[in-house]
């Protein structure tokens, strides 16, 4: 007892003092944005400010410019340079400068920059989103959701793991080695590029900032023509946060511009990541082969929804539509495809129809609107051209989402949440990704059918699956053919950040996100180095040394025996015979007589 009791005084001692540092928080400085510019009615006293017409078909578009626009309003917000191949590769060649001094920088350090990251956006999420919003036409609730969250749950898991797995790791070093300790190392590989899609600018140009920049890389990221408007202030939010810790200049870049520009940072960096189209992934690969750099892609999907017939439907129900109309329907980056059991597939759809016809469309800053905008250009004409197609093939629209007060000329910046039934996998609707607010909800009698259905995709991105039977569910999931995959919930695994994001087939490969993507972003270098040295080194046996003894083939098998006999006692009887042939060999007559010299 006497032994014991100090060691529990210890103990409890020690808890205390982590439970109390936990308790406290620590020093954060806060940084200054200027964001007067950016601000709502910040342009609109200005001469040149007016509502943007933009050329359709791409008729009469500007290349030396990136024209940008509320997709709601239609308000000009203003332009920024379409950046040429020899600007994109001096922004390149300033990354690389400050990365090398960068490598050197401290865990604490970047974990600093990561807090003030934080804090920042903690203060100033209605600014941020409200950016967000008038750049893509998302809600504010969407924005928060699919900007803010998933943002603030990277940092944490960076500020909480990060270090951990950028470690050294200790790897088994066999039986050949027992002698050795083996071990991966992660070194930055330098420059990291992104050229990122506009549904969610500010986490886009976030997500792969934070993994290059916590693992000792420069970024160099290209924003979509789309969104280059937020892009460019969120920018400044890093720049500040990044001198309040000392970081050398130029270590980040936000470049904006057209497929010239994409293609000249795929020329010049160390690394490519491109979210976006598979068209676009293709051509990234084949300018990525020339400097034959790692490429990650993550090219969209066509996820299936899968609702079994034991469910609680209404909880469902719920889940699905927000499912669909993730990030305000036209920035729709979640369910596509919905699969519903016969047996409850009515009353599941009326249930959908009744929500969907609640949802009001109209500028998400002007009012209470449950949908915002479409941010690309003739996107409403291609959503409803799949509608058509479904149509005309046998579907039938069971409900359709209404207009808030919108101006004649406004309707083809907006396309309402449309539910289609008796829809089937001739359809486009069923097989090409739509990016909308549609909500196409096929039959199926078993689990056997739904599997095949959610497998007949060229796409594997996601998918979710819900039964009231958790075993079922899991086993569902377990036979689709994709990268992601949520048990009763939609889209939890991204909120996960520990873990790996992307896909297979068209939807890319990859991953960023966990530890995956972090590491993914290292010059992973594989070390073996003596584990007892100077004691115990490296020696080549006297039989296999140059020149060969006549023996030295058999010295070598007997050695393979020894190490990797599949019983114990292979293994021995090989390392007896092992011994006997060295004590053989060094007791040979040509070795006595160069011991008596």
């Amino acid at each position: 007892m006497a032994l014991w009791w100090p060691l529990l005084v210890l103990a409890a001692a020690y808890a205390l003092c982590r439970i109390l540092l936990f308790l406290i928080p620590p020093t954060v400085p806060s940084i200054d944005v200027d964001a007067s510019d950016v601000l709502e009615d910040a342009n609109q006293n200005k001469e040149d400010s007016y509502i943007y017409i933009p050329p359709r078909k791409g008729k009469g578009a500007q290349t030396d410019k990136v024209q940008c626009y509320e997709p709601a309003t239609m308000k000009y917000l203003g332009y920024f340079p379409a950046l040429t191949p020899d600007e994109v590769k001096e922004h390149v060649a300033q990354a690389r400068k400050a990365q090398k001094i960068w490598a050197k920088s401290s865990f604490k350090q970047r974990r600093q920059f990561l807090r003030i990251l934080l804090k920042y956006i903690l203060e100033h999420q209605d600014l941020i989103c409200e950016i967000s919003s008038r750049d893509t036409g998302k809600t504010m609730v969407d924005a928060s959701l699919g900007e803010i969250m998933t943002t603030c749950e990277k940092i944490t898991w960076l500020l909480d793991e990060g270090e951990k797995w950028l470690k050294p790791e200790y790897r088994s070093c066999g039986r050949s080695m027992l002698h050795k300790k083996a071990k991966v190392e992660f070194y930055p590989l330098g420059v990291i590029g992104a050229i990122v899609s506009w549904n969610y600018p500010f986490h886009n140009v976030f997500n792969p900032m934070l993994a290059a920049i916590f693992s000792g890389n420069a970024a160099v990221i290209k924003v979509s023509e789309h969104a280059s408007w937020s892009g460019c202030f969120y920018f400044r939010i890093i720049q500040a946060a990044l001198a309040a810790v000392g970081a050398p200049d130029n270590l980040v870049h936000i470049i904006t511009g057209f497929a010239e520009t994409g293609q000249a940072l795929v020329s010049s960096v160390d690394k490519i990541i491109f979210v976006g189209s598979p068209g676009v992934g293709r051509m990234i690969m084949n300018r990525a082969s020339d400097t034959l750099i790692p490429v990650t892609l993550e090219l969209g999907g066509k996820d299936a929804f899968i609702v079994c017939e034991d469910v609680d439907l209404p909880s469902v129900v719920q889940v699905a539509v927000r499912a669909a109309l993730q990030s305000s329907g036209q920035n729709c980056a979640g369910a596509e495809r919905f699969y519903v059991h016969k047996d409850i597939y009515s009353t599941f759809v009326s249930q959908v129809v009744k929500i969907i016809k609640s949802i009001s469309v109209g500028p998400p800053l002007s009012g209470r609107y449950d949908m915002g905008a479409i941010c690309m250009i003739e996107h409403s004409e291609k959503l409803q051209n799949l509608v058509n197609d479904a149509v005309d093939k046998g579907a039938e629209i069971a409900g359709r989402g209404s207009f808030g007060h919108l101006g004649e000329d406004a309707v083809d910046q907006f396309f309402p949440p449309t539910v289609l039934v008796n829809v089937n996998h001739t359809m486009k609707i069923m097989q090409e990704e739509a990016f909308g607010p549609i909500l196409p909800i096929m039959k199926f009698n078993s689990d056997e059918e739904v599997v095949k259905l959610a497998n007949d995709s060229k796409y594997g991105l996601g998918c979710a699956v819900f039964s009231g039977n958790q075993k079922r569910a899991i086993k569902i999931a377990s036979q689709l053919h994709c990268g992601v995959a949520a048990i009763n919930d939609f889209a939890s695994s991204y909120m996960c950040q520990s873990l790996p994001f992307g896909g297979v087939k068209d939807s890319g490969f990859g991953r960023f996100a966990g530890v995956e993507g972090l590491r993914a972003c290292c010059l992973v270098k594989a070390v073996v180095e003596d584990r007892w040295w100077p004691y115990v080194k490296t020696m080549i046996p006297k039989p296999i040394q140059y020149p060969v003894s006549e023996n030295g083939f058999e010295f070598q098998e007997l050695l393979v025996e020894t190490l990797y006999g599949l019983s114990v006692w292979d293994r021995l009887r090989s390392l007896v015979n092992l011994l006997k042939m060295i004590s053989e060999q060094n007791n040979s007559p040509a070795n006595t007589r160069k011991k008596s010299r």
